[in-house]
C-alpha cells in the first residue's frame, strides 16, 4: 500500500469519526429534547461502541460486522424490555450500513450474504419491537430499513467495481506475460540455433583439425547457459502462437523515443551509457518499455511538468531505469498514480527478477525506478 492510499485512508476514517459524532450529538439533542437526558445513555453507549466498530471494521471485517449486529440486537431487546426509544437509533444505523456495505463489498459471497441478511434482521426486530402507533417509531423502522437497504446497494456496486478492476489488471498482467514469453520464446531459439549451427561446425572440424573442436565446445556451452537462464524465465509463462512477432527496441531506439515525445510534452534529457553495451534482448526491450511507459504517464497525468530526465545506467550486476518529472501534485496525477500500465511494467520487471517502485518525490514531482539484472553467462 503507497502512502497515498495510506493517507486516503486516514481522511476517509477521519471524515466518518466525525459523521459519527454528528449523527450521536443529533440524536442525544433530540431524546433528550423528547424523553429526557437519561433514555439516551444506554443506546448511545451502544452506538457509540458500534461506531467504533465501523472504524475499525477494516482489521476484521466479519467479525466487527458480527459484534455490529449483536449489540444492535441487544440494544433492540433493551428498548421493548425497559420501555426506551426505539433502537437502533440514527449513529447506530448509519455505523450498522458501514458494517454491512463493508462486508458485501469485501468479504467471500456466503459470509458476505449472512452478514447482509444479519442486517436485515436487525431491520425486522426493530419492526417488530416498535410500539404500535408511535409515529416516531414507525420513522426509525424505516430509516433502518432505508439504511440497510444502500449499504447492499453501495457494497454490491463497490464489489462489481472492484471485481472489473481486478479482471482490468490481470487481464494486463496475463498480457504482458504473454509478450515477455514471446521475446524469450525468441531469444531460446536464438540460441538454440547458434547451437545446432555450432555442433554442426564441431563435426566437421573433429574431421580436419581435432584441435580446435574445444572452442566449438566453449561456444556451444555458452549459448546453452544463456539458453537454460532465458527458458527458466519461461517456465510459467503462456504463449499465444497467433499473437505476432515483437518488435524489440535496442537502447539506440531510445533517442528516438524521446525525440517524439519531445514534440508533444516537456522537454526531456536522456543520459544513456555507452551504447555498445550488450544487454540479453529481454532487458533491452524492457528497458524501452519502461521509459516509454514512463513518458506515457508523464504526458498523460502531468501536463504542468517543466521537464523529464531519463537516466539508464549500467553496472556489472545489472541495469537501473530511472524516469523522474519536475510536475507539482494534484488530484489528479495521485488518483492516477497505480495505473494499468505500471502493472504491466512490474509484472515484466520482476518475472525477469527485477524490481521497480513508483510514487511521488519528496519534493516535486513523479519517479519511477526500476532495476534488472544481467546475468554474467557462467554455466548455471
Amino acid at each position: 500500500m503507497s502512502i497515498w492510499d495510506r493517507l486516503f485512508g486516514v481522511a476517509a476514517t477521519a471524515v466518518l469519526a466525525v459523521v459519527f459524532l454528528a449523527a450521536i450529538g443529533v440524536e442525544a439533542v433530540g431524546i433528550a429534547q423528547t424523553w429526557g437526558a437519561r433514555y439516551w445513555l444506554a443506546g448511545g453507549a451502544a452506538a457509540v461502541v458500534v461506531c467504533v466498530l465501523a472504524l475499525v471494521r477494516r482489521r476484521q471485517r466479519a467479525w466487527a460486522a458480527v459484534a455490529g449486529l449483536g449489540i444492535a440486537g441487544l440494544a433492540i431487546a433493551a428498548a421493548r424490555v425497559f420501555h426506551l426509544p426505539t433502537e437502533p437509533g440514527p449513529a447506530m444505523a448509519l455505523a450498522l450500513a458501514v458494517l454491512v456495505g463493508s462486508t458485501v463489498r469485501a468479504l467471500p459471497p456466503v459470509p458476505a450474504g449472512v452478514l447482509a441478511a444479519g442486517g436485515l434482521a436487525v431491520v425486522g426486530g426493530a419492526y417488530l419491537a416498535a410500539r404500535p402507533h408511535s409515529s416516531g417509531a414507525s420513522a426509525v423502522v424505516a430509516m433502518n430499513a432505508a439504511a440497510w437497504l444502500g449499504a447492499v446497494a453501495v457494497g454490491l456496486a463497490l464489489r462489481l467495481l472492484d471485481d472489473r478492476a481486478a479482471a482490468t489488471a490481470e487481464k494486463v498482467r496475463r498480457d504482458e506475460r504473454l509478450e515477455l514469453a514471446r521475446e524469450l520464446h525468441d531469444v531460446v531459439a536464438h540460441h538454440i540455433t547458434g547451437m545446432l549451427i555450432q555442433a554442426q561446425a564441431a563435426q566437421l572440424l573433429a574431421r580436419k583439425n581435432p584441435e580446435q573442436v574445444a572452442e566449438s565446445l566453449i561456444g556451444i556451452e555458452a549459448a546453452g547457459a544463456e539458453a537454460l537462464r532465458a527458458m527458466r524465465r519461461v517456465v510459467g509463462l503462456l504463449r499465444d502462437t497467433d499473437d505476432a512477432p515483437p518488435a524489440s527496441a535496442g537502447p539506440e531506439q531510445l533517442g528516438v523515443l524521446v525525440e517524439r515525445f519531445n514534440r508533444q510534452g516537456p522537454p526531456v534529457r536522456l543520459r544513456i551509457p555507452d551504447e555498445s553495451a550488450a544487454w540479453p534482448p529481454e532487458v533491452t526491450s524492457t528497458v524501452y518499455r519502461i521509459v516509454r511507459e514512463a513518458l506515457t504517464n508523464v504526458a498523460r497525468h502531468a501536463p504542468h511538468a517543466h521537464g523529464v530526465t531519463v537516466t539508464v545506467d549500467q553496472n556489472p550486476s545489472g541495469v537501473t531505469i530511472e524516469v523522474v518529472d519536475d510536475a507539482p501534485p494534484g488530484p489528479a496525477r495521485a488518483s492516477h498514480r497505480g495505473g494499468y500500465g505500471l502493472i504491466g511494467m512490474r509484472e515484466r520487471v520482476e518475472t525477469l527478477g527485477g524490481a521497480l517502485h513508483a510514487g511521488p518525490r519528496p519534493d516535486t514531482g513523479w519517479s519511477v525506478l526500476a532495476t534488472l539484472p544481467i546475468h554474467d553467462g557462467r554455466p548455471l
